[in-house]
């Protein structure tokens, strides 16, 4: 790496890689200890910073141990070891990547190690989930004050693969991210607000991108055994030798299953998972690197539903456990297969060219309604779809400093094709099939490309952008004497939309303990197809436009914040809706203007060596536009959260810690008649590692409260009642689960 003389000034080129994986480390600070200035290196682990003869460097990174280089070398190469984690190791310094929160992530990620994919979802701070329909359904989420149903409002993505599925048989934007097994996790990548021109379809709320790991640095078995008969087991094993791990080549595999009766319910929810995931990457040479991904899995159980209000005092059923419908459960399976290239072209360029293709199979069968719309049958119902969907992402990107100036100019482009045959919403009774009451096959097209462009000048960075997506949508009705038929007739089979993205932000660090941050853009959700054909003034790509302004701060060595003031206006809300019949879109539909203010609030204090606290809090004031005050509240819609924590890790080996996670009480429909009850719940976890093994022990709902996991407004009517009642009907939350585990490195 050559050094460029000017004056007693040059430019210093270098790298940073874990010495025990050789991996690349994204975000490690490299700091120059006669002026200060400070640099994070990227997603190769490199980095280009301007510095005086016989400076010293600094190089650190949360979790690794520092280290101080003189930068008198023709190059500067770097291998970091693992280390105690530090906060005064974070330093805040402007970054190409825009990632404001990525402190934050580098962080919890270590300090909170995920125990499933649904905890991972938790490690974004404000970011809130409920399941409510047995284990294997993908979770509702809410942030930033939106109930995003399944994914209407948060993009969410596994290694590039997108885990989104549009007009999907349950709902628009379905993120069932049940395939990824957590021990794979090498990290995640989260923003707020529609800012980001790599992100596309349900970037509203925000996105969250998980990358799994290339390289193992030890092999490892693990079993879990809990409460309500929980087994799980996991293993990761490498497949090639330290010497091929040199030369740039690896490979592992890693399985993960789990069985659990998930709870007190009267209907044991027999919920089995299994995940198998391989991964293998390679250099082919000394300027690109080729990755290949195949995973597969399955889960099966069954569900006590959502229990309306007056179930247990009227007898019904005996206790909140019980159910109303023994029936309800699902079916669900994923296959993904991906093939990455990543070049480096030389003179700053770089290139990155992406096919993935998944195959998923979704078979749920619910009943929120019981006897409302089918008095003599009941009102169970099954959704269910078989989706082949690929694509291609590809990205060309150049960096070149110009006197005192660097640009990064990206330019990319990407496409998704999904093939839904069948799409199915039936009618059923104990799980036998009645009629359709929708039924038909899918196909939509995005393609998509954007430009990007930084420019980062002493304290400022400015960066602006723009995408432009494109989609094509396709529905045909295939049934006959339906009640949702007529709504087909004499509509076009086809419809399609383009829409652009405007994306601008700005960046000024006063110094290495403070930043502000501006940020504006639009985003879009994309529209079922199903509603797309029926209505042909429906709103295919509302938009949303929104604005951050937030610092991050270090008052103190020890102590890191992050907040933040934000706005948003969305075209149409998409919200859950109980109709069966007249929503084309099964249960997601329109419902008008809505606009956001909130304040989002994150800190992260080291109070001792072996002693930490975290705390987000989160307020938001949600709102529709079109309704008349007092009728204008978004149901669901979270207006204020908070999770806190105390981690402990000594030198011993004893390591956990204590958090808890608040919700509260909220508007259930739009006047605000009906409450979703709030909850408090407090959770524990203490391990005991050593070099090779580790034992340890995790307790949810350590105080054994009372909540409610998921709640809903449905008017319904049980057996032998004369006249239908709206009000709220709940899964209750798990009561107090205690788990063991045992792992063994190796």
């Amino acid at each position: 790496m050559a050094i460029k003389q000017r004056n007693q000034e040059k430019f210093i080129e270098g790298k940073v890689i874990d010495s025990l994986t050789l991996e690349p480390i994204e975000f490690a600070t490299i700091t120059d200890l006669n002026n200060k200035n400070s640099i994070h290196t990227n997603k190769n682990g490199a980095f280009r910073l301007k510095i005086n003869t016989g400076d010293s460097l600094a190089i650190t990174f949360i979790g690794y141990q520092p280290k101080i280089i003189k930068a008198d070398q023709h190059s500067v190469f770097a291998a970091l070891k693992k280390g105690t984690i530090a906060l005064k190791d974070i330093v805040i310094t402007n970054s190409p990547t825009l990632n404001t929160y990525k402190t934050l992530t580098n962080l919890d990620l270590n300090m909170q190690p995920a125990k499933s994919a649904q905890d991972l979802l938790r490690l974004v701070p404000g970011l809130f989930i409920a399941q409510h329909q047995g284990g294997g359904k993908a979770e509702q989420i809410f942030l930033r004050g939106f109930d995003a149903d399944h994914g209407t409002d948060v993009n969410i993505s596994v290694d590039g693969i997108p885990v989104n599925m549009v007009s999907q048989a349950h709902g628009q934007g379905y993120a069932d991210l049940h395939f990824l097994i957590p021990e794979t996790v090498a990290g995640y990548d989260f923003g707020k607000g529609p800012y980001y021109t790599d992100k596309g379809d349900f970037n509203t709320a925000g996105y969250v991108a998980y990358n799994t790991k290339n390289v193992l640095d030890r092999d490892m078995v693990k079993v879990e055994a809990g409460q309500f008969n929980t087994l799980r087991t996991v293993a990761l094993i490498n497949l090639l030798d330290d010497d091929m791990k040199k030369r740039g080549t690896s490979a592992y595999v890693a399985a993960d299953y789990l069985y659990s009766n998930g709870g007190p319910f009267s209907i044991p929810e027999h919920f089995n998972r299994l995940n198998l995931f391989g991964k293998f990457i390679t250099r082919l040479d000394s300027n690109n690197t080729l990755t290949a991904i195949a995973s597969t899995f399955k889960s099966d159980w069954r569900a006590s539903g959502e229990t309306p209000d007056r179930a247990v005092a009227e007898g019904y059923i005996a206790n909140r456990f019980g159910t109303l419908d023994s029936a309800q459960g699902g079916h669900t399976a994923r296959t993904n297969l991906s093939l990455k290239l990543v070049s480096n072209l030389g003179n700053g360029w770089s290139m990155t060219n992406q096919l993935w293709y998944s195959h998923y199979y979704f078979n749920l069968i619910s009943n929120f309604s019981f006897y409302y719309y089918f008095p003599q049958t009941g009102d169970e119902f099954r959704q269910y779809e078989r989706r082949d969907m690929g694509g291609y992402n590809g990205s060309l990107s150049k960096s070149v400093t110009v006197n005192n100036t660097t640009f990064t100019t990206t330019a990319g482009t990407s496409s998704r094709y999904d093939h839904i045959d069948p799409l199915e919403l039936d009618h059923t009774e104990n799980g036998q099939f009645l009629g359709y009451l929708q039924y038909g096959r899918a196909k939509e097209l995005n393609v998509n490309g954007y430009i990007d462009e930084t420019a980062t000048t002493g304290k400022w960075l400015f960066n602006a952008g723009v995408r432009l997506d494109y989609f094509h949508y396709f529905y045909q009705n295939l049934a006959t004497d339906t009640l949702a038929t007529n709504i087909f007739n004499n509509v076009s089979q086809n419809a399609a939309k383009a829409i652009i993205s405007p994306k601008i932000n700005i960046e000024y660090i006063f110094n290495n303990q403070l930043q502000l941050y501006l940020k504006a853009g639009k985003g879009f959700h994309s529209n079922d197809a199903r509603v797309v054909i029926a209505h042909s003034d429906a709103e295919v790509l509302p938009a949303a436009y929104g604005t951050d302004l937030g610092l991050n701060w270090k008052p103190l060595p020890g102590l890191f914040i992050n907040t933040a003031a934000w706005y948003m206006y969305l075209q149409q809300e998409f919200t859950f809706g109980s109709d069966l019949i007249d929503q084309p879109a099964g249960p997601v539909s329109p419902s008008g203007r809505t606009v956001r203010i909130g304040v989002d609030l994150s800190a992260r204090y080291q109070l001792t060596k072996w002693l930490f606290t975290n705390l987000n809090v989160n307020v938001a004031r949600p709102r529709y536009l079109d309704s008349l005050k007092g009728h204008d509240y978004v149901s669901l819609a979270p207006t204020f959260t908070s999770t806190a924590g105390l981690d402990f890790r000594f030198k011993n080996g004893i390591n956990g810690g204590i958090s808890y996670r608040y919700l509260h009480s909220r508007a259930a429909n739009s006047d605000y008649s009906l409450t979703a009850r709030g909850y408090f719940i407090t959770d524990l976890t203490v391990n005991y590692t050593r070099k090779k093994y580790e034992v340890g022990i995790a307790i949810e709902n350590l105080f054994n409260r009372n909540w409610d996991e998921a709640q809903f407004e449905y008017t319904s009517l049980l057996k032998g009642e004369t006249k239908p009642v709206d009000e709220i009907s709940y899964t209750p939350g798990t009561p107090l689960f205690a788990k063991l585990k045992f792992t063994v490195f190796f």
